[in-house]
């Protein structure tokens, strides 16, 4: 494991304290950034995040990606957790923190709107960054690939009636021009990358070297994701800090609760860790690009409902880092499982 890798909270950490700084002392730069946008998506968060995925979509053999049917039990968790258990379990913590635990420091209006953008959180899972804690974690890069896949697809139908359900209203906009965009810059685009490179090099040594040789810049768009993200929201974040403080901690315990269910799961089905890591790591982050751009679009840029979707963007990293270090410790916990 290189300095990188084996130092990541501290660059995080860095990052993040970085984009506030940077936020706070040069506005302008930031809302620059900011504006380079179109459908809702930054174009400078969709080449850092590119960055991240492409050294690991060049681990992707399709070659396997065909038996991956064979050993199915991996993809029936991701889909029920996902989609049958994640959007309630957000829905369930989101009202019952906001609105009676924390009903006395904010107001029924804004905690609405708190609950809105969580529930959004919760009804996107992790497309782009599960690439990365599924690196991190040594998971199985072909299955991995598949579990996003069949996820997008469903996202395309279930989103918008889930989060119409959820959020108690009849009508919800959800921006498709976001939704496939994300889908292509995120995932088709790194994956034919990935896909090229390898028909480019065929000698799987020289693949190595290479890989490692680049492996680096998937941090560094890591970091530049966080640095942009928070430069972007500072002003929003400092203004609100007892505010973003309650919301992040509904959001932590939906994380660790949806990792525990999967990871527990998926070891009583036997799945083997490069399985059962990256599809906990699935359930328990969000599609925060798409949730970001729904609360925009139905409640306004400086909604509470966008706020909570950036608190979500502030404790994903760290936590998610943490599940990282969790699930690397437990690894050997999983040697003895067979697949099925």
């Amino acid at each position: 494991m290189g300095i990188f890798e084996r130092y990541l909270s501290i660059w995080v950490a860095l990052g993040i304290f970085a984009g506030l700084f940077g936020g706070l002392q040069f506005p302008q730069l930031f809302d620059a950034l900011g504006e380079l946008q179109y459908a809702s998506i930054n174009l400078v968060i969709a080449v850092l995040i590119w960055l991240m995925i492409y050294p690991m979509m060049m681990q992707v053999d399709f070659s396997a990606i065909k038996n991956v049917h064979r050993r199915p039990r991996g993809l029936i968790v991701t889909v029920t957790i996902n989609w049958l258990v994640k959007p309630f379990t957000m829905a369930f913590l989101a009202v019952l923190f906001i609105r009676y635990f924390f009903g006395d420091w904010i107001s029924p209006e804004l905690g609405k709107e708190y609950i809105a953008g969580m529930i959004l959180l919760g009804v996107a899972p992790c497309t782009a960054m599960v690439f990365v804690w599924s690196q991190l974690t040594k998971g199985d890069p072909n299955y991995t690939l598949v579990q996003v896949a069949i996820n997008d697809l469903i996202m395309v139908v279930a989103f918008a009636p889930l989060a119409a359900f959820l959020l108690g209203v009849t009508e919800v906009f959800v921006p498709w021009e976001t939704l496939l965009l994300s889908a292509g810059l995120f995932v088709v685009i790194p994956l034919l990358a990935g896909w090229l490179t390898r028909k480019a090099v065929r000698n799987e040594n020289t693949l190595n070297r290479f890989s490692a040789h680049i492996k680096p810049f998937s941090i560094i768009g890591l970091i530049g994701t966080v640095i942009l993200l928070f430069g972007i929201q500072a002003n929003t974040i400092i203004a609100n800090p007892l505010d973003i403080f309650l919301i992040a901690i509904p959001l932590i315990i939906q994380t660790y609760l949806i990792f525990a269910i999967t990871y527990v799961w998926m070891k009583k089905w036997k799945q083997p860790h490069s399985i059962a890591s990256p599809g906990a790591m699935i359930g328990a982050s969000n599609f925060f690009e798409l949730a970001v751009a729904v609360a925009i679009s139905l409640f306004g840029l400086n909604s509470g409902a966008a706020l909570a979707t950036v608190v979500g963007v502030l404790v994903e990293v760290p936590v998610m880092l943490s599940l990282v270090a969790y699930s690397n410790r437990t690894r050997q916990s999983f040697t003895d499982l067979k697949s099925a």
